[in-house]
């Protein structure tokens, strides 16, 4: 997970593949971990870790998808995920055994 940067750092860029919403994730709403993971930089997501989604980007050459996400509502994160079976394609594929909307 990389950050904190100052909000619109990763979240604000435009291009095809960037986006607000997932499916599952919805930008400007709180997620909550609900089944451990770690990302593609080895850092892990324990259970009950909340963020407010922020938006996406897709790289496909490397199968690489990145979470932009705030965990204060002042800065954003960068979370990379890597859409292969020998790294996070599991918690990509399953997305509602990791994540639930935090009410």
């Amino acid at each position: 997970m990389h950050g904190p940067e100052q909000l619109g750092r990763w979240s604000s860029h435009e291009s095809a593949n960037c986006g607000a919403d997932t499916g599952l994730l919805r930008a400007g709403r709180r997620y909550r971990v609900i089944k451990a993971f770690v990302d593609f930089d080895g850092d892990g997501h324990p259970v009950g870790e909340c963020w407010t989604f922020l938006g996406y980007s897709f790289v496909p050459h490397d199968d690489g998808m990145s979470w932009f996400v705030s965990l204060d509502g002042e800065r954003e994160w960068l979370v990379r995920l890597q859409w292969r079976a020998e790294a996070q394609a599991e918690v990509l594929e399953h997305l509602a055994e990791h994540l639930a909307e935090d009410a």
